[in-house]
């Protein structure tokens, strides 16, 4: 759990916990200072971030998390010190007034901070009230006059709209970076001083000396200053006079009054510093130590700092999950909960990326139990048309067709036995409707600019999980699409990076020693035959293919008029016989980075790449299962946010299906909830009487595959992905119905379970 930007783990509360019951007069303030040397906790100086330490205990007091000992002190109010301070009545130029200098006062008990207070009390519309956060005091004195007046700087505001959009802040970089930002919260010149450009040359010295006094002390530099005015009382002419610049307003939620917002960069380069978030290696997040539910077992490391929106995106993923088929209202099942979800996927903090990061952690997690995983990536398109008031869909089709939607290229991870571990790389775009044309400008230019780059985007996100799993050999596979020279060459560049698996496409021309790949390959021995079973595809139904073998090591040359070098890979050639229904006989083409010089190996190259097919069994189970064309949202934006939720449904149905084959004895727990097997039970087999012990993950898919429509005859084969989206509707209804008949919870809590629902101790 984290609390003012600090993790308080079990074992830290319960500490916390045995050193008041030890100790219970103990005072709040040792106490924070304990608790910093426990957690290590400093601020940028090296001292003890006792402050903010405190701040956190009382918060976690709040929550019930802990029960900390009564203050032992109650300060009174603040009362103004008996000090006499003149008034001074100055009327003349800058340059007559004489040297100023500007006191920082280092000691709040020192005659300096009571002469502060004093002018604050008596001439400053705010009077004396605290400052907020850390926190630096001036006076101004003349050598000639004396005091002239006093300024006030302290910690930024947490979140302003207008700041944070004017420096392009994500909420990652502000929660990194506020700290370099300061607030002006006091600018005082005595009533009686009348001298000209007085105040913009304060400003001028204060943006020269304030972030030095302020590294001192505090061990961070400022980049940037804020500050307020009430628009009611002053005009600001002298911070624009200084080139501070004005970027909007509050929302004038303390006191009724908006007030203008102006900021005074400190050093160039400031926006760069403050937009920058220090890299965090996946994975690096704590996972929950006891998940509630799979939501939160999968997407526990969400970056949000909202706790609530976190909740509501677990609510969301189990609504889905537990009916795929349906629309929105349909799986939330209650006005509340649907409103709830299109709020949160109009929240701009929730998008495909953040969706998916905390999945794609729990797949580094699975793929580092596998010593070999497939990444296939592939394309396919998302048409929009039945609802064309979607704002920021583009054209996925020819022209002639007009179809509007969004182009999806993502990469999975699976087991060389056909799991999905999940999804490694998800892009997601709208073509341009005024660029026209592009295909026919594909040859002038670069492949940044071309689509063709998605296949280097998703190959590089695959290098970036590599050195996470090191004992875990990463294949990329592609189809004829990703037949590109820039990817052989990318590939080639770091011999500890993912290996690289693509079919050729013949019409490449691709030359092998100044000769045709083809013919260089077909000319090799053939090594012995296969045979692969080859689903169904299309009207043509599956089938058995022999297929001969040839292999041999290649050094492919880049194409014409390119300065790129040769790369080394191994070629696999495979050749159909006549198939004997008719149809074109199979012939691929494989180009692997993986070595290849067995007649064993080559063959297992060929099935790796028609493992290929697992991918495009995702997308139908994204499009068909999940119904995600049916997604009524209204921009396109909403639309990717909710695709990577329904991406994360999507897997987990597919990886229910496999599971069952993997490992069929495996208890059914590790994929249902016990409410959910005791109803599935109970709904099969016509009976309130559950078996003591859970059926095992077969037994468990195959009543759950005939819930929804699986006959289960000796030639049908287990049930398919299909079949299990349809059960796990019915069951929904089946659990909500077990949970009338054993508990009968007010009708509010049946959308909640599993987690907010308990059997009791005598339930069947």
């Amino acid at each position: 759990m984290r609390v003012c930007g600090q993790t308080f783990t079990p074992d830290i509360l319960d500490r916390i916990r045995e050193a008041v019951a030890k100790e219970p007069q103990i005072s709040r303030r040792s106490l924070s200072r304990q608790v910093c040397q426990w957690l290590d906790w400093r601020s940028n100086s090296g001292d003890w971030q006792e402050g903010g330490c405190r701040k956190a205990l009382v918060e976690l007091d709040r929550r019930q998390l802990l029960e900390l000992p009564l203050p032992r002190t109650t300060f009174a109010a603040r009362q103004t010190p008996a000090l006499a301070v003149a008034s001074a009545d100055i009327h003349t130029s800058l340059e007559e007034l004489g040297p100023l200098e500007l006191i920082a006062i280092a000691d709040h008990r020192s005659q300096n901070a009571q002469v502060w207070r004093v002018l604050m009390q008596r001439d400053h519309y705010l009077g004396d009230k605290p400052l907020c956060g850390a926190q630096l005091r001036y006076l101004i004195r003349s050598e000639r006059y004396g005091w002239l007046g006093a300024l006030a700087f302290n910690s930024a505001s947490w979140s302003l709209s207008a700041r944070d959009r004017f420096i392009g802040w994500s909420e990652a970089a502000r929660r990194e970076n506020l700290r370099q930002v300061v607030c002006n919260s006091r600018f005082l010149i005595l009533p009686g001083i009348r001298v000209p450009n007085l105040a913009s040359h304060l400003l001028g010295r204060v943006h020269q000396q304030m972030p030095l006094d302020w590294e001192a002390r505090y061990g961070i530099r400022p980049l940037l200053l804020e500050t307020f005015i009430d628009p009611t009382r002053f005009d600001g002419a002298c911070y624009r006079a200084a080139n501070w610049v004005a970027v909007g307003a509050t929302a004038g939620r303390r006191d009724g009054i908006a007030k203008s917002l102006l900021l005074y960069p400190l050093q160039a380069g400031w926006r760069e510093q403050l937009c920058a978030v220090s890299p965090t290696r996946l994975g690096a997040l704590a996972r929950p130590a006891a998940p509630a539910h799979w939501a939160e077992e999968e997407l526990g490391t969400l970056r949000l700092y909202d706790q609530r929106l976190k909740q509501r995106l677990f609510s969301i993923a189990q609504d889905f999950y537990h009916r795929p088929q349906a629309n929105i209202p349909e799986a939330c099942g209650s006005k509340a909960r649907t409103l709830g979800a299109y709020r949160c996927f109009q929240n701009d903090k929730i998008t495909m990326d953040v969706i998916l990061t905390p999945h794609l952690e729990s797949t580094i997690e699975r793929i580092k139990t596998q010593a070999v995983v497939l990444a296939p990536q592939d394309t396919t398109t998302l048409n929009y048309y039945h609802h064309p008031a979607t704002q920021g869909l583009g054209p996925v089709n020819t022209k002639s067709d007009q179809a509007t939607g969004l182009i999806l290229h993502d990469t999975l991870a699976f087991s060389t036995e056909g799991t999905p571990l999940g999804v490694i790389d998800a892009q997601c775009w709208a073509r341009d409707p005024d660029d026209p044309g592009k295909s026919e400008r594909r040859k002038t230019l670069p492949i940044e600019q071309k689509e063709s780059s998605k296949w280097l985007r998703s190959y590089r996100k695959l290098a970036e999980i590599q050195p996470l799993c090191p004992d875990t050999l990463l294949v990329s596979v592609g189809d004829r699409e990703s037949d590109l020279y820039e990817l052989f060459a990318e590939a080639s560049i770091d011999p500890q990076g993912p290996k690289l698996l693509v079919r050729a496409e013949r019409s490449r021309n691709r030359r092998v020693e100044q000769e045709p790949l083809w013919t260089f390959v077909g000319a090799k021995a053939v090594a012995g035959e296969i045979k692969l079973q080859l689903p169904k595809r299309g009207s043509r139904g599956a089938r058995e293919a022999v297929l001969k073998v040839r292999f041999a090591a290649v050094k492919l040359q880049p194409p014409r008029d390119s300065h790129q070098a040769p790369v080394h890979l191994w070629a696999v050639h495979l050749l159909e016989g006549d198939p004997g229904d008719g149809g074109e006989p199979i012939e691929w083409m494989l180009l692997t980075s993986v070595a290849v010089t067995t007649f064993e190996q080559a063959v297992q190259r060929a099935e790796w790449y028609a493992a290929r097919w697992g991918i495009e069994v995702f997308h139908r189970t994204l499009k068909s299962g999940c119904r995600i064309k049916d997604r009524q949202l209204g921009t396109a934006k909403r639309l990717q946010a909710c695709l990577g939720m329904d991406m994360v449904v999507a897997w987990r149905i597919y990886h229910l299906t496999m599971l069952g084959r993997e490992t069929p004895d495996h208890p059914c727990t590790a994929f249902f909830d016990e409410v959910e097997w005791k109803a599935l039970y109970c709904y099969h087999h016509k009976t309130p009487v559950t078996p003591k012990e859970p059926p095992t993950m077969a037994e468990a898919i195959r009543l759950l595959g005939a819930m929804g429509g699986h006959l289960g005859r000796k030639g049908d084969g287990p049930p398919g992905t299909q079949v299990l989206w349809r059960g796990l509707q019915r069951l929904d209804t089946a659990v909500q119905m077990y949970i009338v008949f054993t508990q009968s919870p007010s009708p509010s809590n049946w959308r909640s379970y599993p987690h907010d629902y308990l059997p009791p101790p005598n339930a069947p």
